[in-house]
């Protein structure tokens, strides 16, 4: 019988509507079903995804074509195919798990009528991403959501969503699993969403200020883990750098207790850590209106701040580097000349 369909090609719609009633079967199919049908199933899935796959990236044979991944992406957003997607995925086997997170992740590009029509699917789906944060509490299924959850936040609405909802806090604990391949996708997940939609995480950043950094420093920038102090510090110039978040950069600066971290990041026997804490501290030293106390501490360590300045080198030349540098030496020598004078 399957000898009398091989001379009418599937279109992508087809597949993607048979992949959809394989996945409601996968998903409704009782204890009970028959294993042998069971399996016949599952393997027309596994075919079905990998077809999806090779219409939307194409093959050694072919490149995609762009009509064809229109129809795709159509029909798939045009019912739930990704909410069975998502719940499926723990059910499926290791390969096509990994052919799911790139289909997924290709179609959150995907322009129809020059329209990303995930976005506008997500918008009222936002509970998807839930699934996908608590993802990273199961080892078989993390890196899977994870890397769908990273392109699901190219969309503005998404990103806006996650980093408002009451998941953010625990990727403070994410960041810190001690499976490290989970701990460094959730870290890659934590520096997209504070750096990619400018505005929305100057927004964010704004209105969540006080339980955000207190989360920050306690947990990450003072981690006995080098590494998550390491990514902590440098994601930290990264956000405070950018000019987005200029408002929050000076509430940052004007805090003791963040300088008294900065500092001790600045003595670390890590060069990269101490590289990336003194992008931080020139911001503390740059700032024209320091409160008194800022004064008062850079002023009582003036001599070691100084000292351990001048022995601050990098192994390649980089005279951005050592103006920098110099610039910030001026800064403290003049808190110190500008007390004297008092």
């Amino acid at each position: 019988m399957k000898g009398l369909f091989k001379s009418k090609p599937r279109t992508p719609v087809d597949v993607v509507r048979q992949t959809r009633e394989l996945l409601l079967f996968v998903d409704q199919s009782a204890a009970d079903t028959r294993e042998s049908k069971r399996e016949e199933k599952m393997s027309e899935l596994y075919k079905n995804i990998r077809e999806l796959k090779s219409i939307l990236y194409g093959n050694s044979e072919s490149e995609p074509v762009s009509e064809a991944c229109a129809q795709l992406t159509q029909e798939f957003f045009r019912e739930n195919t990704l909410r069975l997607l998502i719940k499926c995925l723990p059910k499926l086997n290791l390969e096509s798990r990994k052919d799911v997170t790139q289909v997924v992740a290709n179609l959150q590009r995907q322009q129809v009528h020059s329209k990303l029509i995930a976005s506008d699917y997500l918008e009222t789906n936002m509970d998807l991403m839930d699934i996908l944060i608590l993802g990273y509490e199961n080892s078989d299924m993390a890196l899977h959501y994870g890397a769908m959850l990273r392109e699901c936040i190219r969309h503005q609405i998404v990103a806006k969503y996650v980093l408002n909802s009451p998941h953010m806090k625990k990727f403070f604990d994410y960041i810190q699993l001690p499976n490290f391949d989970i701990a460094a996708d959730a870290a890659a997940t934590f520096k997209e969403l504070l750096t990619r939609h400018k505005s929305t995480v100057a927004e964010f950043l704004s209105k969540n200020y006080e339980w955000f950094f207190a989360e920050y420093n306690s947990k990450l920038l003072e981690s006995s883990n080098y590494i998550t102090r390491r990514q902590a510090v440098k994601l930290l110039g990264d956000m405070l750098l950018d000019r987005s978040n200029s408002v929050v950069m000076t509430r940052y600066v004007s805090s003791r207790d963040n300088l008294r971290i900065l500092m001790n990041l600045l003595r670390e026997t890590s060069k990269s850590i101490q590289i990336e804490a003194f992008h931080v501290f020139k911001l503390f030293a740059a700032n024209q209106n320091k409160p008194a106390d800022i004064i008062s501490i850079l002023v009582a360590n003036k001599s070691k701040i100084l000292r351990l300045l001048e022995d601050f080198k990098l192994e390649k030349e980089d005279e951005q580097f050592e103006a920098d540098k110099a610039q910030v030496m001026r800064e403290i020598a003049a808190l110190e000349l500008k007390e004297q004078r008092a």
